[in-house]
């Protein structure tokens, strides 16, 4: 799990109002708003994991093992997520932090895209 929310912040930053849209054009990775920091990230992780084990159950099994639990995730975890941004800032609740999810231990280069939607 990697923690976006200063890289979304400098992005908006000086951009008005309008919607953030992050997107990953990843079959393996999603993004999620969650709390991170007090043990919630490491609470997805380990959900994640026992409803996605790494096992021999899956049919995609290209890369290591388990690699089809991957594929499965971003149904669970979307590969998008829209923050709403109001005066150049991110409209988050205190608590609430963007992240990359990522299980795929087979490709360690992701992209990430940003898009601000002005309104």
């Amino acid at each position: 799990m990697l923690d976006l929310t200063s890289d979304c912040a400098d992005f908006v930053r000086d951009g008005g109002d309008g919607l953030l849209h992050v997107f990953v054009p990843h079959a393996t990775a999603g993004l999620a708003i969650i709390e991170t920091g007090a043990g919630s990230d490491d609470d997805l992780l380990a959900a994640l994991e026992d409803l996605l084990p790494a096992d021999d159950r899956w049919r995609h099994r290209h890369g290591t093992y388990g690699h089809g639990r991957s594929h499965v995730m971003p149904a669970l975890v979307p590969p998008y997520a829209t923050v709403p941004v109001e005066g150049g800032r991110l409209a988050l609740g205190t608590w609430q932090s963007i992240c990359l999810v990522d299980l795929n231990v087979d490709n360690h280069d992701r992209t990430v895209r940003l898009d601000l939607l002005s309104g």
